[in-house]
């Protein structure tokens, strides 16, 4: 009890602090609970949760998502399930739709709310993984006493946000744990294993949603989850959020069909022309196929095999 008036006090005294809130997303969290939710932190609190009709419909929404993401929920289960996490995948407002945790760890998480149909989000328990990564739309940890309401202050959390094809905020993957021998160094590695299984869940439905486009690497981005879709006339049909920040793309831009290597500031070394440039390749292509065989090139591209050699010799010229 001691503990938790002592916490209580913290977060009150910090939450009015505006230079606390200018400098740490923890405490800007606190202050967001307090005069945005008008939480108390010393309330008993659990988690909200929703009745079943709302949670059908929050679950069929995700239907997409759970069956992109079970391989690395999986995956992560295996590395980190068994050491006293579970692994819990939100929606945008914070609703647990699908979680993995070892059986002799369930009635604890579940003590705790942290089961599906109840809502993490921080208007309904204040400052927490899963809400203040929906919040700030960034990777966050938060660490026992971080938490907002003094009931939580025994849990510690890892939780990265997961975009869609259009780079919006989607749903949340978190790793959640009641171990006291939780250290930085421990946290700093459930952070980045949660970070890579999102980024890769993200990988998986930006290529779902654009089946039939070539998936390029922003190289600029340094960033496996920077792509972009192209089509077959090299223009961009969609984004990653981090392909968007890297190249300064947004929604407006890329309906109105950017060229991929403009964007990526791929330069012609030749001075030729764009027509030029797409003649040399469908030549290149054909020949390829061809291996090499300048006769059946020709063929297939129904022109004469002088005019074909005409065109290479001018091609090899520039």
């Amino acid at each position: 009890m001691r503990q938790d008036t002592s916490h209580s006090a913290l977060v009150y005294s910090t939450a009015q602090k505006a230079s606390a809130a200018v400098t740490s997303p923890v405490a800007a969290s606190w202050s967001r609970c307090l005069n945005l939710y008008r939480l108390a932190p010393e309330e008993a609190r659990k988690p909200v949760q929703v009745d079943d009709i709302a949670f059908r419909e929050a679950h069929r929404r995700m239907e997409r998502l759970i069956g992109s993401s079970t391989d690395e929920v999986d995956r992560l289960y295996q590395m980190i399930g068994r050491s006293g996490c579970c692994i819990i995948l939100a929606d945008a407002d914070g609703i647990v739709v699908d979680r993995r945790g070892a059986p002799g760890d369930d009635t604890e998480f579940r003590s705790l709310g942290l089961w599906q149909q109840n809502v993490w989000s921080e208007a309904s328990v204040g400052t927490n993984g899963i809400g203040t990564a929906l919040v700030d739309e960034r990777s966050v940890v938060i660490h026992r006493d971080q938490h907002f309401m003094s009931a939580n202050i025994g849990l510690s959390c890892a939780t990265a946000p997961i975009r869609d094809h259009l780079g919006r905020v989607m749903a949340a993957l978190d790793v959640s744990t009641c171990r006291n021998d939780v250290n930085d160094m421990t946290l700093a590695v459930l952070s980045q294993a949660v970070k890579d299984a999102a980024a890769r869940v993200e990988t998986n439905l930006f290529r779902q949603a654009f089946p039939g486009a070539r998936i390029v690497v922003v190289p600029q981005a340094n960033s496996i989850s920077a792509l972009i879709a192209v089509d077959s006339d090299d223009l961009i049909l969609g984004a990653t959020k981090a392909a968007r920040v890297a190249l300064k793309l947004d929604d407006q831009l890329i309906s109105q069909g950017m060229p991929a290597a403009d964007v990526l500031r791929e330069a012609r070394g030749d001075g030729g022309s764009d027509l030029d440039d797409a003649e040399r390749a469908a030549l290149r292509r054909v020949l390829s196929r061809t291996q090499g065989n300048v006769s059946q090139a020709a063929q297939i591209l129904g022109i004469s095999r002088a005019t074909l050699h005409r065109k290479l010799k001018r091609f090899q010229a520039q």
